[in-house]
């Protein structure tokens, strides 16, 4: 079990489209938050999934509380957007007051962040940033823990990077010491940087070149997460008996259990192939896995598993994936 004083206060969560990174970052700012502690989670892509999740309206631009957490502890959520991020940077630093207000009805704000598309993600994680850097009067950060719902794997390095490459265009300036004051979080113990996957060919492999990419650029990579793993139904033994097993001993256990006569073109006997097809789809399935987790496993990370719910997500089954984190130690 891992203690919370050893997990970085930002918590990162990127992932192949459908394999639920938004779900996994959700239930993990749950799991951040019990016995009492704050989390602040943020949606940077627009999507509103934030919102869909905790079942609750969409998310404006500012921090709302939208659960609590067992223990006691609240979860808060922030959708970042990109033109309102500026106004408060140009506000910070250049102190526009209603001039800001203007540059955006007259399109500026778009059109700064489309001549210099680095800037909307320096915008996004240089919010997230300052919220965990942030303090009370009293010295003690507003927030534990900050979770990110971040791009997707293919987009992931090159949006936690941007920075450096705004602060080599603005060598001097208050854009220049923003992008720095934001790498020195995000290369720094004080983050992670998660990737959620299925036991699927092409979500492993896009997350061992993610983990690759962003090793290669410096950025501290955390952990594995397994998300929506099937339940096992049969084991090794299991499935090497269905491999050698005589289609009359089949029929004759079905007609022990009550499904039927073993005679020929009795209904035990009609079970037999289709619950044999199942058990040899089943078999191939167990061993496409099984090579998937063998995959993860040499990318030298620690690695978690997460259900998938018979009954579908809601929140119930959040606070359930989150309960399931804290178990495998991931908070």
């Amino acid at each position: 079990m891992v203690s919370l004083e050893d997990v970085s206060r930002l918590q990162v969560v990127s992932g192949k489209g459908g394999t639920g990174k938004t779900t996994v970052a959700a239930a993990l700012a749950l799991a951040l938050a019990t016995e009492g502690k704050r989390t602040l989670l943020v949606e940077v892509e627009g999507r509103q999934g934030i919102a869909q999740l905790f079942e609750t309206e969409a998310l404006p631009y500012e921090e709302r509380k939208i659960a609590v957490a067992p223990g006691g502890g609240e979860v808060y959520a922030l959708a970042i957007d990109p033109e309102l991020a500026l106004l408060d940077y140009l506000q910070m630093f250049y102190k526009l007051g209603g001039a800001g207000r203007a540059l955006r009805k007259l399109g500026a704000i778009d059109f700064a962040t489309t001549i210099a598309p680095g800037l909307r993600d320096v915008l996004l994680t240089g919010k997230a940033c300052e919220a965990v850097r942030r303090k009370d009067r009293s010295g003690r950060f507003a927030y534990d823990y900050v979770v990110m719902d971040a791009p997707p794997t293919g987009r992931i390095t090159r949006f936690l990077n941007v920075n450096d490459e705004v602060a080599g265009l603005a060598k001097i300036g208050p854009i220049h010491n923003q992008a720095q004051a934001v790498m020195r979080v995000l290369k720094s113990p004080e983050t992670e940087v998660h990737l959620v996957t299925l036991l699927e060919e092409m979500p492993v492999q896009e997350t061992a070149d993610g983990i690759a990419e962003l090793r290669a650029a410096r950025l501290p990579v955390g952990r594995v997460i397994v998300n929506m793993v099937r339940p096992e139904v049969l084991d090794a033994a299991d499935l090497e008996l269905v491999r050698t097993v005589e289609r009359s001993s089949v029929a004759q256990a079905l007609s022990a259990a009550g499904l039927g006569g073993a005679r020929r073109g009795g209904n035990a006997e009609k079970l037999v192939d289709p619950l044999l097809e199942q058990a040899a789809e089943y078999a191939e399935r167990y061993a496409l896995e099984q090579e998937q987790r063998a995959v993860l496993g040499e990318l030298g990370l620690p690695l978690h598993e997460l259900p998938l719910l018979a009954e579908g997500m809601d929140l119930a089954g959040l606070y359930e994936l989150a309960t399931e984190l804290r178990k495998q130690g991931l908070s």
